[in-house]
């Protein structure tokens, strides 16, 4: 079993996060630049994969056992954040009773994503690691290019994402003119710094999981090697190959051994689930 609580916390980071670092890939939509210094012009991004009530629900597994449980769901109806129409995106992950003697997790993550944008406006995250504690809430000021947090003010690329609402800007993107091999960028924030992170597209796989036979796409993201990962290719993303874009699968070898995210439920698609074969 992990043997520090180090160990433990990058194992369940890797498990959680995986499917929002893991799954941002990199089609930008065409971001619109400012002609006057003084005028900001938003994007307007028609939404194709997923809508109100939408809910996701993975496991986790850390090498054979099952460790953890993680649910994405889209609120049923719209709310309304600094005076912006917002989609409430939450995302809570937590360890089963069975592993949390091993290292009990309760972490939530919550985002309010422009209906208009596919942008961010404000982000938050609750997070309960063993005797770890650590909360964040950050505003987005696109115009500006400025991110507002409790813990400091950043500059930033307009349409920086948090990790959750990368996830659904990544699953509205049209993959169908990419080739394999295909590189290409994203701005995320995550703990009070942003990332630049590289993405390429690796082709189409059928995979056998809990809930049938999914025809996917497989994205691998360019890792930083560090503490985590021990090589640069060592996660794969599988999403379903339709309209919908949800995340299937999501794997990755860590310093503290392997990791594997599966879908497990799935309910209030916004289009038919034609990626899952009959």
């Amino acid at each position: 079993m992990l043997n520090s609580r180090r160990s433990n916390h990058l194992l369940f980071k890797a498990g959680l996060l995986l499917l929002g670092v893991g799954c941002i890939m990199a089609f930008s939509f065409p971001t619109p630049q400012s002609t006057n210094a003084d005028v900001f012009k938003y994007r307007k991004v028609n939404i194709t994969s997923f809508t109100h009530g939408e809910k996701l629900e993975f496991r986790v597994h850390y090498g054979l056992i099952n460790a953890a449980n993680i649910v994405f769901e889209v609120t049923p109806t719209a709310v309304e954040k600094q005076e912006r129409n917002c989609y409430n995106i939450k995302a809570e992950g937590k360890t089963l009773k069975s592993f949390d003697w091993a290292f009990k997790v309760r972490d939530k993550f919550e985002t309010f994503v422009d209906k208009e944008w596919l942008a961010p406006v404000t982000y938050t995250k609750s997070v309960q690691e063993d005797k770890y504690l650590d909360n964040d809430l950050v505003n987005f000021k696109h115009n500006k290019k400025k991110l507002y947090g409790v813990k400091g003010v950043l500059d930033m690329p307009e349409y920086t994402h948090d990790v959750i609402s990368a996830i659904y800007y990544v699953r509205n993107l049209d993959f169908s003119k990419s080739k394999v091999g295909d590189k290409f960028p994203l701005d995320v924030y995550l703990d009070n710094q942003i990332y630049n992170l590289g993405f390429k597209y690796d082709g189409k796989e059928t995979l056998d999981t809990d809930i049938g036979k999914v025809k996917c796409i497989k994205l691998v993201p360019t890792l930083v090697v560090d503490r985590v990962f021990k090589d640069k290719d060592d996660m794969t993303v599988w999403i379903s190959d339709d309209d919908n874009h949800i995340p299937v699968r999501v794997k990755a070898k860590i310093m503290v051994g392997s990791i594997k995210v599966d879908i497990t439920k799935y309910s209030g698609l916004k289009n038919e689930f034609k990626a899952l074969v009959k």
